[in-house]
């Protein structure tokens, strides 16, 4: 059974540091037996991120919809996993207003970071959480988790104009604010040619790792990839450059691309 310091001891030595900006993509049930279980997880992360801002997603993508339309920030369950759902509760956590892309944040800037998102159209827009992660330098955990979570590509397929990976028309949905505000929000959701286009993501991993942009390790027992966001976001820029419909298929990436 893993305590909270064996926990911080595994980050630290995956190579994340307390000053950094992290998301962190989660299943508890890989981490094993812990001490105090997924509230002890939230704790290693967040004591150990003090002096950074510690990221989780909180997306809706799976339930909101055209009838079922009102994204309740207080309120709405995430629908990608136990720890972003205990996250998003917790004492001193943001949450943004994206009605289907949501994140939640914990940090001396963590207001700032999560501001904005209910004026945007689309998924992952580049304005958004998901550039912020970008321009920040960030870091995102895989934890217990493969490269098919990996929101911030559909984000990267967003911003370089990828045919066929979000709609056209919009879908009316709206936002209900911590002060009991509702506003509408038009917006256009991911779509794809190919059943399982995050699936095809994880093609993404041996060049990542080749090029020294990931690291592998464990946290608990769940078998983790640490990966620096922005050089992973130029370098599937510059494969979607070569080949816009790289995610279509679970070809490898041709080993002269990188």
């Amino acid at each position: 059974m893993y305590t909270k310091e064996q926990l911080k001891e595994q980050i630290k030595n995956l190579g994340v540091q307390a000053h950094d900006t992290l998301l962190v993509h989660s299943s508890m049930k890989s981490v094993g037996k812990v001490d105090g279980g997924a509230d002890t997880v939230l704790d290693a992360f967040s004591e150990y991120l003090q002096q950074g801002l510690l990221v989780l997603p909180t997306h809706t993508w799976e339930q909101i919809n055209e009838t079922y339309n009102v994204f309740d920030v207080l309120s709405e369950p995430s629908c990608v996993g136990l720890l972003t759902n205990l996250f998003r509760k917790r004492p001193g956590v943001f949450r943004s207003w994206h009605p289907t892309h949501s994140v939640a944040a914990l940090g001396d800037d963590a207001a700032d970071f999560i501001q904005g998102e209910e004026a945007l159209d689309t998924p992952c827009s580049r304005k958004g959480c998901w550039g912020k992660l970008y321009e920040r330098k960030a870091k995102v955990l895989f934890l217990g988790v493969n490269l098919s979570s990996n929101t911030i590509i559909h984000g990267v397929e967003e911003w370089a104009d990828v045919p066929r990976r979000i709609t056209d028309g919009h879908t009316l949905l709206k936002i209900r604010t911590p002060d009991g505000r509702l506003l509408d929000r038009p917006m256009r959701r991911h779509s794809s040619p190919v059943s399982d286009l995050s699936g095809n993501y994880v093609k993404l991993t041996t060049p990542l790792l080749e090029r020294g942009i990931a690291m592998q390790g464990k946290i608990g027992d769940a078998k983790s990839i640490l990966i620096e966001v922005a050089p992973m976001v130029e370098l599937t820029m510059e494969l979607l450059e070569r080949n816009p419909d790289l995610f279509l298929d679970q070809d490898p990436v041709p080993k002269e691309w990188y």
